[in-house]
């Protein structure tokens, strides 16, 4: 995809002194990217439009420290929305103990019934159980790289490490990954 006006660099600059349009189009050229990324580590679309603003809230509080990575501030929000999905995950967890000691009935909402979603979160649901049990360092790279398309030489810069070690992270998660969703991998490519 060609990018069309000013480059992140500028867009950066202005929004660190406050300027509002050039925020804007920060959030209209990333914000698709960041939205993606999000629902690929939490496999929720609701969570993703959360982890989606609250990234780009990051974004304008902390204006004057985005850091830019081969000319885009593209990986810097990544890592803010991972980082989010993270602390997501860690409030789940604690709500579902605290549900879990409260005796609740209740069935399915007839008007969150809706095919394609629940399908698209069931499968994303059944890669992200497989993508949490490999090492953090290689969850960071398949995410960064595979689900988000950020070049090696991005994630490396964004991850502070080499190109090389992001290489040899995702080759071992691709490995890994094989090895734990087997053949349900094959049908789903026929």
């Amino acid at each position: 995809m060609t990018q069309t006006g000013p480059p992140d660099r500028d867009l950066v600059a202005a929004v660190a002194a406050g300027d509002e349009t050039a925020f804007g189009t920060l959030f209209d050229r990333h914000s698709r990217a960041v939205y993606n990324h999000a629902f690929r580590l939490s496999g929720s679309w609701s969570v993703a439009e959360d982890v989606t603003q609250a990234t780009f809230l990051v974004a304008w509080r902390r204006r004057g420290e985005v850091r830019l990575t081969h000319g885009t501030a593209l990986p810097w929000l990544l890592v803010v929305a991972g980082n989010h999905v993270r602390t997501e995950w860690r409030s789940a967890r604690r709500r579902r103990a605290l549900l879990g000691r409260v005796p609740v009935e209740h069935g399915p909402d007839p008007a969150d019934d809706v095919a394609g979603r629940l399908d698209d979160e069931r499968a994303m649901g059944r890669i992200l159980r497989a993508v949490r049990r490999l090492p953090r360092a290689e969850r960071e790279a398949v995410a960064l790289c595979l689900w988000s398309g950020v070049g090696y030489a991005e994630a490396a810069a964004a991850l502070g490490v080499t190109e090389v070690a992001v290489r040899s992270r995702v080759s071992r998660a691709r490995a890994r990954l094989a090895a734990l969703l087997g053949p349900a991998v094959k049908e789903d490519q026929r």
